[in-house]
């Protein structure tokens, strides 16, 4: 299939549904299985994150290799080689017989993750901001599904859910078989005229790069933060925040023609500014964190909407270094704020992070003007 030739829209959606499910699972199952590594592996409590720091340190590292890989070949065999990576990588995780062997496997899955995403990532943002919003909460569906799929499988033994893993992502390469793998544009619609745009690809890295850290901090810190305040539903709060973040992708996906992805975005900023200054009210604290999730929703995929209407597609996979950087660094640096300055100092610095997107999304407009239609 040439890179010219897209399946049908329901087809193309199929193919990332498969896809992002897989990726959701993956993602998640890390942390459901820690004591599960424990128990097999007779590794410490202080070394067993190991393992899900070589999965994270691998899907980071593979957004510029994805984007140099799609200078020299087409979408469908850059998608698939990472795929079957992906399927060794969680393979070896299931069967490895000594730790040491496991947390290379975890590095070598999160690169086929980390691939698979950033091309698909790149291929549905040019498509538009309703595809790439889908998918993306097809993502979140899969991270949800993900500890019960590891409860119900668990007692089996650790490598039945890394398997179940593997098998979705053979099924994912059958699905590309049959339905095919759309490509790229050669350029963005107004790439003669972001061109003259300086410094457009460090713009759109820092807004992606701030976005990912509203969500990593949002995700990292908020039970703390409820804890501190003596809220006992605190986990299900943050339940609450991914299913909202999850709910804001699909509203958008559904009817996020209607309004320009830069607006989306800009709209995004404000509310998850406003909500996480309403978060240091205690009484408010529950609800302004679920709708900070509700309003996060549509930034990432308009986001890379967004920019593919300005830069080459190509071009996704690196910016997305930067969001992998924030989601590294965000939840750190809370911490390191947390200790100095006590639990208030969450929903500080999440306002302050907010203000900062609004502020590039201004700036990126003022410079760009409106997204073309």
């Amino acid at each position: 299939m040439t890179e010219s030739s897209a399946p049908p829209l329901l087809r193309v959606l199929a193919v990332g549904a498969v896809a992002f499910f897989t990726l959701g699972l993956i993602q998640a199952m890390y942390g459901a299985t820690l004591p599960m590594f424990q128990a097999r592996f007779g590794v410490e409590t202080g070394v067993v994150g190991v393992i899900a720091s070589a999965h994270f340190l691998g899907s980071a590292l593979a957004p510029p290799l994805t984007g140099a890989a799609l200078a020299r070949l087409s979408v469908r065999r850059v998608v698939v080689a990472c795929l079957v990576v992906l399927a060794l990588g969680v393979s070896g995780v299931a069967l490895a017989p000594a730790w040491g062997v496991a947390v290379g496997a975890a590095f070598v899955g999160g690169l086929g993750l980390g691939g698979v995403s950033a091309c698909l990532n790149a291929v549905y943002a040019a498509l538009g901001q309703r595809p790439v919003n889908l998918v993306n909460a097809v993502f979140g569906v899969g991270s949800m599904v993900s500890p019960l799929l590891v409860a119900a499988l668990g007692a089996r033994g650790l490598a039945w859910p890394f398997l179940t893993v593997a098998l979705c992502a053979a099924l994912t390469l059958l699905a590309a078989r049959l339905w095919g793998v759309p490509g790229l544009p050669s350029r963005p619609p107004a790439a003669s005229d972001a061109a003259a745009v300086r410094g457009l690809p460090l713009l759109f890295a820092a807004l992606i790069g701030v976005y990912v850290s509203l969500e990593a901090g949002y995700g990292a810190w908020t039970v703390r933060y409820l804890a501190g305040l003596g809220r006992a539903d605190a986990a299900l709060v943050l339940s609450g925040f991914w299913g909202a973040l999850t709910l804001g992708r699909v509203l958008t996906g559904t009817w996020g023609a209607r309004v320009p992805p830069e607006r989306l975005v800009l709209g995004g900023a404000a509310l998850v500014t406003g909500c996480s200054l309403a978060a240091l009210l205690p009484a408010l604290a529950p609800v302004a964190c679920v709708l900070a999730g509700l309003a996060l929703g549509p930034a990432f995929g308009s986001l890379l909407a967004w920019a593919t209407r300005l830069m080459p597609a190509r071009q996704i996979p690196f910016l997305l270094m930067a969001g992998s950087a924030g989601g590294v660094v965000s939840p750190f640096v809370l911490g390191q704020a947390v200790t100095a300055f006590g639990a208030s100092a969450v929903p500080l610095a999440l306002m302050l992070l907010g203000a900062a997107l609004t502020l590039l999304c201004a700036v990126m407009l003022r410079r760009t003007g409106p997204a073309p239609v």
